[in-house]
């Protein structure tokens, strides 16, 4: 019914930027609350930043200042704007969408950051 794709990620040294987007396809609906998440190997899986309908957006103590959350509701994609990378911002970046109507939450499939120099 919906689907969830993530792209923009890379390898980026050190204080560089990337943005990644989540574009959601198939049946149109509108979304209470879209997120970023990430997680690390061996890790567990993180909210990095969140936006709600209300609207609101939220981030984790680490991101603040650095990174931004934001959403095209024309396009139907969120956005993860990523500057000043740190190599602990190395992980699998997911993104989740839940919609205002029905009880599901969706997943992208990740896309791979990674911070090195």
């Amino acid at each position: 019914q919906v689907q969830l794709m993530e792209s923009g990620g890379g390898l980026v040294q050190p204080g560089g930027s990337l943005r990644l987007s989540c574009a959601a396809s198939g049946r149109f609906v509108s979304f209470a609350v879209m997120s970023w998440y990430r997680q690390a190997p061996g890790d567990q899986r993180d909210l990095v930043a969140e936006w709600t309908h209300l609207p609101s957006t939220t981030y984790a103590d680490s991101v603040k200042g650095r990174f931004t959350i934001s959403r095209d509701n024309v396009k139907n994609t969120l956005y993860l704007q990523m500057n000043n990378l740190k190599p602990e911002d190395t992980a699998v970046y997911y993104c989740a969408a839940r919609p205002i109507e029905g009880a599901n939450i969706y997943w992208g499939q990740g896309t791979q950051v990674t911070v090195s120099s």
